[in-house]
C-alpha cells in the first residue's frame, strides 16, 4: 500500500487535530488500486475508539465519485482510520466493522496509523477460497503530488468530524467525542461508567487505556488493569 506524500500529510493532519479517531476512504487511480491519491472523510462521529459514519453521508460521497467517472474500486474498498494511542492494532470493533460492513465485497482494506506513525494493513479476499494478508505500507515520491492544503483540510475536516458524547456504538467504523471530558474529575467516575458497558466496548476501552498511560498520570506505557 502506498500513499501520495499530500494524502500521507492530510491523514496525519486529520490525526493530530484531535484525541480522537478520524475516519475516511483511500481513492486511488484505476490502474492502481493500492496507491492512495486521496483521503477523503465524509460526516462522522467520532471518540476515543471508534467512527461512527453518517450514512447518508456515504452515499453521497459514493454517487459523487461515480459521477466523476470512478469505479467503487477506486473509492469504497480502502478504509482508512486513525488511532490516538501508539497501537495500530484493530480493535474488537474495528474488526467486527471491517467484516460487516466489507465482508461482501471481493477485496477490501483496512489500514490504521497511529499516533507514534505506526501502521497497520491488511487486506482481505472474499472470493475463491478468500483469505487476508497483511502487507507493508510506504509513501511514494514517484509521482507528481500537491502540497499542503490547510485551509480545505481544516474546513473539511470542521465540516464532517463531530465528536460525540459518550460510548455508543458505531453503525459504521472504529467510537466517536471525547469520552475522556466525561471524567475529568476522578478516574473512579470511568471505573463506575464502565459498568455501563457491554462486555466489546468495555474491553476495547481498556486496550485504549492501556496504549494511554497519560490519561492516568503515568510514567511508563504498560498499564496493567
Amino acid at each position: 500500500m502506498r500513499f501520495s506524500p499530500s494524502a500521507w500529510a492530510k491523514l496525519l493532519y486529520f490525526r493530530d487535530k484531535t484525541t480522537n479517531e478520524v475516519g475516511g476512504f483511500g481513492v486511488t487511480p484505476a490502474d492502481d488500486l493500492l496507491y492512495v491519491q486521496d483521503f477523503v472523510t465524509v460526516q462522522q462521529q467520532v471518540s476515543c475508539i471508534s467512527v461512527d459514519f453518517d450514512d447518508d453521508a456515504v452515499a453521497d460521497f459514493f454517487e459523487a465519485q461515480v459521477d466523476q467517472g470512478r469505479r467503487p474500486e477506486q473509492f469504497a474498498r480502502l478504509w482508512i482510520h486513525t488511532h490516538p494511542g501508539d497501537s495500530p492494532q484493530p480493535s474488537g470493533v474495528d474488526e467486527a466493522t471491517f467484516e460487516r460492513v466489507f465482508g461482501l465485497c471481493d477485496w477490501s482494506l483496512m489500514f490504521i496509523v497511529a499516533q507514534n506513525d505506526s501502521t497497520y494493513a491488511r487486506m482481505s479476499f472474499n472470493v475463491g477460497p478468500g483469505g487476508q494478508v497483511l502487507i507493508p505500507t510506504e509513501v511514494d515520491f514517484s509521482h507528481p503530488f500537491e502540497g499542503s492544503t490547510e485551509t480545505s483540510w481544516d474546513h473539511e475536516y470542521d465540516s464532517n468530524v463531530c465528536p460525540q458524547s459518550g460510548i455508543g456504538w458505531p453503525s459504521f467504523g472504529p467510537v466517536a467525542g471525547s469520552f475522556w471530558d466525561d471524567f475529568d474529575q476522578s478516574p473512579f467516575d470511568l471505573l463506575d461508567s464502565m459498568e455501563d458497558l457491554d462486555p466489546l466496548e468495555r474491553q476495547d476501552l481498556l486496550e485504549d487505556l492501556a496504549d494511554r498511560p497519560e490519561l492516568w498520570g503515568l510514567e511508563s506505557e504498560v498499564m496493567s488493569i
